[in-house]
């Protein structure tokens, strides 16, 4: 069954989770689980009182936001640390020798920087650099680091990634982008995601006639282990209105974004 919505919707209905098929935009296609959201709620009942309010908000398809209390911050920070005690005590380590002795704390507080993003809000970000200009040619923000978390065996891929957009009588300040880009990737990702999320906040904030983004990124989970192909890299894009209807505009995105 299909579900269709406009674009200016989309970016609300990535976080319900709750009905089957897909959330259709006009340019966009995103596949929704049914029940995902409940079977995460269910789930994150088992974490401690203070903790749960930023786990509810991962639970949102890594969409939402949650700002911590300084108590709920040292209680992830408490949680994270014996975690992370355990983790060294399961691989066989002595965690109270001298090499190892603050690793579990150090560990924890690297983790919740990996992953500020979750309490950072995209559209606020936004909303204070969006400004009214005549102007409909392309811009494009290029080469913006990305260092993100697979969340798949929570060790790192980065890369770099590419931004245009077609202005439709609004810009946005162009750093703003990069921190858009930063509060996505600080968060547990899929290269896929991350790549439709940002897509689709340029969208949501300044309406343009076209949006584009590549990443092009190195996976340690493809390095460190498994197949271990240290040369390989990963391109995902999105392409939406122009950029994925008309051919020549797509076509200049991509070469201006390479070269």
């Amino acid at each position: 069954m299909m579900h269709r919505h406009s674009l200016s919707t989309t970016y609300d209905l990535l976080n319900s989770g709750e009905k089957g098929g897909y959330v259709r935009g006009d340019d966009v296609s995103l596949p929704v689980v049914p029940g995902l959201a409940s079977r995460r709620r269910q789930e994150v009942v088992k974490a401690p009182e203070e903790f749960r309010p930023r786990a509810q908000s991962l639970a949102a398809d890594s969409g939402g936001h949650f700002r911590s209390t300084a108590h709920q911050r040292n209680t992830q920070l408490n949680l994270l640390t014996d975690s992370y005690r355990s983790l060294l005590a399961g691989v066989g380590e002595d965690a109270e020798r001298e090499g190892l002795r603050k690793t579990p704390e150090r560990a924890a507080k690297a983790l919740l920087y990996f992953t500020k993003g979750y309490e950072e809000d995209p559209k606020e970000v936004l909303n204070d650099a969006i400004f009214n200009e005549d102007h409909d040619d392309m811009v494009i923000v290029r080469d913006i680091d990305i260092y993100s978390l697979c969340e798949h065996h929570l060790v790192p891929f980065f890369g770099t990634c590419s931004i245009g957009y077609l202005p439709n009588k609004k810009v946005v300040g162009i750093s703003k982008l990069a921190r858009l880009v930063e509060i996505y990737s600080r968060r547990l990702q899929v290269q896929e995601r991350l790549t439709k999320q940002i897509a689709l906040a340029v969208v949501e904030a300044v309406q343009p006639a076209g949006v584009g983004v590549v990443i092009k990124a190195q996976h340690m989970c493809m390095v460190m282990r498994g197949v271990e192909k240290g040369g390989s890299s990963t391109v995902t894009s999105t392409m939406l209105g122009n950029f994925r209807d008309d051919p020549k505009t797509r076509d200049e995105f991509l070469n201006l974004a390479k070269n």
